[in-house]
């Protein structure tokens, strides 16, 4: 399975390095030396990664074929993807990866269907789960307080007892 783990923001220097930003909690996983990334929209580029390195706290990425700042110029804007087993999981039991929560049934704090998440949305301090309600789509942050279950063998999360949790503002 595909997912996206990065978009190039820009050309580095003269050899062809990207500026990535990152759209993963693993980035040692997901851009280590040798590894193959594609590009969405693109199936006919692999791009075999040669440096990996942090300047001024951003991710600067050699691939093997971008060899001249012309050519990754032109990557501007494009999201990079890694292939990844549909069954691989976080390193860490307590993180979720945005495509195992997406589609989980969200149950209230009594047990009761509420809805379900249809998207996770990254906003810097906390991730935000976007959850269809009967009532329109309602962001509930996915923190521990307010999304102390996710079971995933039930293909369920549910809310702590929260007043106004899902309520419309």
């Amino acid at each position: 399975m595909e997912v996206v783990v990065g978009e190039v923001i820009k050309a580095h220097g003269v050899h062809g390095e990207l500026v990535v930003a990152l759209h993963t909690d693993e980035p040692e996983r997901r851009f280590a030396i040798g590894r193959v990334l594609g590009v969405e929209g693109h199936p006919e580029l692999a791009l075999k990664i040669t440096s990996v390195k942090t300047i001024a706290g951003r991710l600067v990425v050699g691939f093997a074929d971008l060899l001249e700042r012309d050519t990754a110029e032109k990557m501007r804007g494009y999201l990079l993807t890694a292939d990844v087993p549909a069954d691989e999981t976080p390193s860490d039991p307590e993180e979720y990866y945005d495509r195992q929560l997406i589609g989980l049934t969200v149950l209230t704090a009594a047990g009761q269907v509420a809805g379900t998440v249809s998207t996770v949305l990254h906003q810097g301090v906390q991730d935000l789960l976007v959850v269809n309600t009967p009532s329109g789509a309602r962001l509930v942050p996915f923190v521990t307080a307010l999304v102390p279950t996710v079971d995933l063998a039930a293909a369920t999360l549910t809310l702590a007892d929260v007043t106004g949790l899902l309520e419309e503002d």
